[in-house]
């Protein structure tokens, strides 16, 4: 179980900077002017930076949640089991680790409205 954890904590981020650093790498336009950087426009690289991007912030916003969730959730239930007048509290510590999801999925909604 550690070791699935620690995989994809650890390992799944660091196997996926090759692909992010491909990306940017791929979206970084040339020393334009000023003006030639109003009249530029969005290449197929900088649309695949974008979509990359929006992936991964929703991804690993999801699976931060998910492991917050399982540890408060574990938490809660023990806590509600021993002291019953404790649920709200237990129950905002849940829900304020189901809102890092939320925001994962916003970044990802306002990311990919600029494709």
């Amino acid at each position: 179980m550690k070791t699935k954890m620690l995989f994809m904590l650890l390992l799944l981020p660091l196997a996926l900077i090759p692909v992010v650093g491909a990306a940017v790498i791929l979206t970084v336009s040339p020393n334009l002017t000023p003006t030639q950087q109003q009249t530029a426009t969005t290449g197929i690289y900088d649309r695949l930076g974008i979509a990359i991007s929006a992936g991964i912030s929703v991804g690993l916003a999801t699976l931060g949640a998910g492991v917050a969730i399982s540890a408060a959730g574990s938490a809660a239930i023990s806590a509600l089991a021993e002291r019953p007048e404790t649920f709200f509290r237990s129950f905002l510590v849940v829900a304020l680790a189901e809102a890092l999801a939320i925001y994962g999925l916003i970044m990802g909604i306002l990311l990919w409205t600029k494709l």
